[in-house]
């Protein structure tokens, strides 16, 4: 799994690594204790995508690249066809049989 099933994480495909962005930080991720809310924000411009969490960078690719493509055909995704390619889509909010809580999920066309 090494670590891309995490938190921020691209599930099953990049992991979530402050560090990677922001060399000074104390840890790769800021992770807010059970009782405090995390802050998740994607970003997409066109092709290129990031992931922040609480306020830090942690992920960042570009879809429909060389890289792109190793990645999702080494992974679970590679039988679905043209996965992550979409320019408009549905959101995935995953829980893996624990107790989980989303609030304030807000979709803004920038």
């Amino acid at each position: 799994m090494n670590g891309n099933r995490t938190i921020a994480s691209l599930y099953d495909l990049i992991p979530a690594n402050g560090l990677e962005f922001n060399p000074h930080l104390p840890a790769k991720k800021y992770v807010n204790g059970y009782d405090h809310w995390n802050r998740a924000r994607i970003v997409v411009k066109g092709k290129k995508v990031a992931h922040y969490l609480n306020g830090i960078k942690v992920v960042e690719y570009e879809r429909d690249t060389q890289m792109w493509r190793a990645l999702v055909a080494y992974s679970k995704y590679k039988d679905w066809p043209n996965f992550g390619e979409y320019e408009k889509g549905n959101i995935l909010l995953q829980d893996h049989g624990n107790e989980v809580e989303f609030k304030n999920i807000k979709i803004k066309e920038l």
